[in-house]
């Protein structure tokens, strides 16, 4: 659609409400055409008087023969209004519309939808919607009707006639962006129908059929336009090609106490072939909990430092940089090559003290959390960048980190299980590589949702456990107190678990805490010398402490399945059985049926799935944050189907032609481009 026409030339859309339309980020017909319905109702069922059920809603369609209005009390008006059709009368009814006499007259006939009742032996109807028989279209009732998301001072018939108005206004406007032979082969309505048909559609298969096609088109753009950048960015790019000598990663895997998986050994040879090629790699690792993602960014820097590059990994948090840091330095330090951990803590002589040694090459491999894009710091030679949770970072920021190399290879890390959909989504400009077998042996966490009446027993169950020498977690939403959701908070609960355990050291860990004290508070616990830890989510991702054995989760509800799954994911790591006990006082139907599911499974990619469904991607990571627009026909959870077809369809379209120069492919271009513009602002 070519036009970009401001709203106010609309009939019945003045100053007032350009702004309220503004404010739900409608500015321009387009925008406003691609506002949909949220809901329809049939009212296409025409029915004589004599037809017309008592307690239902219905629609009839008849004359006027009679018009008055009565006050009963002050403040109500009620217009009556007699009418007839070849089948008997009935008394159509309105409450406090003034207006309405002048609008109507004797004679005219009259679609009305509304409740039906028999009182003093007539038929009565409460009106709810109503429109003239003029010869016009009827937008409100006598056929499907369209309900619009709206907003204070905007009524439904004021948005129908909008839209009404704006298709009529551009229905030569329409740019068609698939050719004739595509919208065929694809099975696809024409825009022009397709905007028609989910605005006013003639019957439910005609709305389905506009809303796939609509749906088809949003999620092929951003599939064209994320590779479209993909291809852009290797094609325009020369990057590191790697020696194909790997002594150095082959000693590491050698070293290791256990076994590489298949899964690890498939990835590793992706990654081998990404890192010797000439194009910069842009891979995606996704590995459920305690997959061994750590081990394959490990085998790739020793791969860069072996060519004579430095590597770079970034984290999202402190304590878990300073994990990544003791991980590393246990397996590089015997292999010669030196580690180094920026951190937020540093003073600023020892900062600049790290980032000299870095530029003097005396650093192999810097970790650190986004203090690694920082202007200041600076490497020799950067070979590769390893970013750990990307979901945490922005677009911006992992782009930052790469430009401080030229060209390095780029591996992202997850261990947030994503419904492929949603990867291809949010990645779909990476390669993306999945980490889909655990280590043999390890024993699945039990886990159990329990309600506050059975705290005497956990009780009873956390001491058993403390007193075989593991250690346990508890987490709960809150750090302060709050008036208006009742649930605990890190603070209180630590001090009620002091009480209960007198005998055992309590650590508190919580996102307001400074870096240092979060560090020695893990450190404590990793160590033993605390307990039992109560935290908030911040230990969620990448803590490894093999002892506990027990994961508590307050409140269980106000968690996702994939956040709880990544909780439960901090247990298990060691030999001893381990156990996630789930603590929620809710009824809800819904939310118990969410922690049965985790109770039942422990693949988190399945999860991830129920957690899409359940609700939404906005829940995983929200989309503006890396660039994306955010969807206005697609949904991800119901529609996976059709973006796995458009991706399909975008590979076999680019790879025809690479920058979409063909003159049929001129309305699609100018599409992608402008989405590229957009996107790359972030």
């Amino acid at each position: 659609m070519e036009t970009k026409s401001p709203l106010q030339y609309l009939k019945g859309v003045g100053p007032r409400r350009v702004k309220i339309l503004a404010k739900l980020g409608i500015e321009t017909e387009e925008d406003l055409l691609y506002h949909l319905p949220r809901r329809y109702e049939d009212r296409s069922n025409l029915k004589t008087i004599s037809q017309l059920r008592v307690g239902e809603t219905e629609t009839t369609i008849a004359y006027i023969r009679r018009i008055e209005e009565l006050n009963p009390r002050k403040g109500l008006l009620i217009t009556k209004v007699y009418i007839q059709d070849n089948t008997g009368s009935a008394i159509a009814l309105w409450y406090n519309q003034s207006y309405l006499k002048k609008q109507l007259a004797l004679g005219a006939q009259l679609i009305i939808t509304g409740k039906v009742d028999y009182r003093f032996g007539q038929k009565e109807i409460a009106v709810n919607e109503y429109e003239l028989v003029s010869g016009k279209t009827s937008l409100h009732t006598g056929r499907i009707v369209p309900f619009y998301p709206s907003t204070e001072g905007l009524n439904q018939r004021f948005w129908r006639e909008i839209q009404h108005q704006a298709l009529a206004r551009n229905a030569e406007e329409f740019r068609e962006i698939f050719t004739p032979e595509e919208l065929q082969q694809l099975d696809l309505l024409p825009v022009k129908e397709a905007l028609r048909e989910i605005h006013f559609p003639s019957s439910y298969t005609q709305m389905e059929k506009a809303r796939y096609r609509l749906v088809f088109e949003e999620f092929y753009l951003l599939q064209l336009a994320l590779l479209v950048l993909r291809g852009n960015s290797q094609k325009s790019a020369k990057g590191i090609a790697h020696q194909k000598e790997n002594k150095l990663p082959e000693r590491f895997v050698q070293n290791l106490p256990f076994p590489l998986t298949g899964a690890q050994r498939r990835v590793l040879a992706e990654i081998n072939g990404d890192m010797e090629s000439s194009y910069p790699m842009q891979r995606l690792i996704q590995g459920d909990v305690g997959s061994g993602k750590t081990v394959i960014a490990a085998w790739g820097l020793l791969k860069a430092v072996e060519g004579g590059y430095q590597g770079a990994l970034m984290a999202p948090t402190e304590i878990l940089a300073q994990q990544h840091y003791h991980t590393l330095t246990g397996w590089f330090a015997p292999l010669g090559v030196k580690t180094a951990l920026l951190k937020g803590s540093l003073n600023r002589r020892e900062k600049d003290l790290l980032i000299e040694r870095v530029m003097n090459r005396e650093i192999d491999v810097l970790v650190g959390t986004h203090a690694l894009i920082q202007e200041n710091v600076e490497f020799a030679d950067l070979g590769l960048v390893v970013i750990d949770e990307q979901h945490r970072f922005g677009v911006k920021q992992r782009s930052l980190l790469e430009e401080k190399g030229q060209q390095p290879d780029v591996l992202v890390m997850s261990a947030t299980p994503i419904p492929r959909t949603l990867a291809l989504t949010v990645y779909g400009d990476l390669d993306i590589s999945l980490l889909d077998e655990l280590p043999p042996g390890r024993k699945p966490v039990e886990t159990y949702c329990i309600r506050e009446e059975s705290r005497g027993k956990l009780k009873m169950f956390l001491a058993k456990q403390l007193s075989l020498g593991s250690q346990a977690y508890i987490v709960c939403p809150l750090v302060e107190e709050s008036e208006t959701l009742d649930i605990k908070n890190a603070t209180t609960l630590a001090e009620n678990i002091k009480r209960e355990f007198p005998s055992y050291n309590i650590g508190l860990l919580h996102g307001q805490m400074k870096a240092k004290e979060k560090e020695k508070i893990m450190q404590d616990f990793q160590h033993g010398r605390v307990h039992i830890l109560v935290s908030t989510t911040v230990i969620e991702v990448g803590v490894n402490v093999p002892n506990a054995t027990v994961m508590i989760v307050e409140d269980a509800e106000r968690f996702g399945l994939a956040q709880l799954h990544q909780l439960r994911g901090r247990v298990g790591r060691g030999n001893a059985q381990s156990y996630c006990i789930l603590i929620s006082s809710s009824r809800n139907p819904a939310v118990l049926e969410r922690l049965r599911i985790l109770s039942k499974t422990q693949d988190g990619f399945k999860l991830a799935e129920e957690d899409l469904k359940l609700r939404g991607p906005g829940e995983f990571f929200g989309m503006r944050q890396h660039g994306l627009p955010e969807f206005k026909v697609g949904d991800l959870a119901r529609d996976g189907e059709i973006l796995l077809r458009a991706r399909h369809m975008a590979l076999k379209v680019l790879q025809k032609d690479p920058y979409l120069r063909e003159l049929s492919y001129k309305n699609l271009h100018d599409k992608v481009w402008s989405l590229i513009k957009k996107m790359v602002k972030y």
